[in-house]
């Protein structure tokens, strides 16, 4: 057997086909990169980009015909579409990876126990005091109200149009679920500094306006993600429990949704990562302030956002306190993310016996 080949087999007709070893891509990867670094350098026009970029398309090329000549055509093009979506992924992390390397170097330079613990009271100018415990508190406060008021009326909604929901009105109900979907930020900020203008008269901010614009925002993510959760709970489960006897709400919120509740804890973290960071809204409605508000109902609210949109837009240490706002949100998200998760793992359904 060939030194290039190990004596991995498959089932049926390829059971006897050689395939290459697993450090085989990984081979091909180097030695292609570095091939590609040679010719680039020596035509003059070496970049790491063009370098990577090179190297990968000559690793794509050369390992599909590697494995064609020694593993058949059919392994050939599993391993070409294998390498073509790991490009893509790889293709996909790079603004990612490129927009956290970009806040996390701006912003850790700034961070500190001060700039935690401490609000804008007082600071003026190109003071180097001053920090954002009132904004993250804000973005906390209003985000979490804003939760409070979308994952009820989302969920509630989803199983409406899962479990009961026929017809004309199942339909429009999707629609305008679809259309909302789509809206501007600035229009869920418009249509609360409306709706609460008119109830409260032009003078009026709070917190609450902001909830209510972010959850004008986030109701339709989670009815959407949720609606899909429930969608691939096995129709069989439902039925079981039919035939014990179970009422159809009791099913519902006793084996669909414990069932599904991993996913929908998901779908709300995304609904949450979707608002978290809006400004336009809150800039409207509730605006900023120097100190903490504790209070949703009543006066203006400081929010990591439009802190940093304020702070950025004045310059000099205001751009560095901007860096720092946006890490500080970064890093609110993540913590968020990890306790879904942990949420979702606990109360998802134990299938071993």
């Amino acid at each position: 057997m060939s030194a290039l080949t190990s004596p991995e087999t498959t089932h049926g007709v390829f059971a006897s086909m050689p395939r290459l070893p697993k450090w085989a891509p990984w081979a091909s990867l180097g030695a292609s990169i570095l091939a590609s670094a040679l010719i680039l350098t020596l035509a003059s026009a070496a970049s790491p980009a063009g370098i990577i970029a090179l190297g990968v398309a000559v690793h794509a090329i050369a390992l599909t015909a590697i494995s064609r000549k020694v593993e058949g055509s059919r392994y050939s093009t599993d391993r070409f579409a294998t390498t073509l979506v790991t490009i893509a992924f790889g293709i996909a992390l790079i603004p990612l990876v490129s927009l956290l390397w970009t806040v996390g170097s701006n912003g850790i330079s700034v961070m500190s126990f001060d700039f935690l613990n401490t609000n804008m009271v007082g600071v003026f100018g190109e003071m180097t005091e001053g920090g954002i415990f009132h904004a993250i508190w804000g973005t906390i406060l209003v985000t979490l109200a804003a939760t409070v008021i979308s994952v009820p009326i989302g969920i509630l909604t989803a199983i409406y149009l899962v479990e009961y929901g026929r017809g004309a009105l199942a339909r429009g109900v999707t629609f305008f679920v679809d259309v909302m979907t789509g809206i501007p930020s600035i229009v869920a900020g418009l249509f609360a500094f409306s709706l609460f203008t008119l109830l409260f008269g032009p003078a009026y901010r709070a917190g609450i306006m902001g909830a209510a614009a972010l959850a004008v925002l986030m109701t339709p993510v989670v009815i959407r993600s949720v609606e899909e959760m429930l969608r691939l709970v096995p129709n069989e489960l439902r039925e079981a429990s039919y035939a014990l006897g179970v009422t159809k709400a009791r099913t519902i919120f006793k084996v669909v949704l414990r069932t599904a509740v991993g996913g929908i804890v998901t779908g709300v973290m995304l609904a949450v990562a979707r608002v978290i960071g809006e400004t336009a809204p809150l800039l409207l409605t509730i605006g900023i302030a120097a100190d903490v508000n504790w209070n949703l109902f009543e006066g203006r609210m400081a929010t990591l956002p439009v802190f940093a949109y304020r702070q950025y837009s004045q310059g000099g240490i205001g751009v560095d306190r901007a860096w720092g706002a946006a890490l500080a949100l970064i890093v609110i998200v993540m913590l968020l993310n990890i306790v879904a998760r942990m949420i979702s793992k606990y109360f998802a359904p134990k299938l071993e016996r």
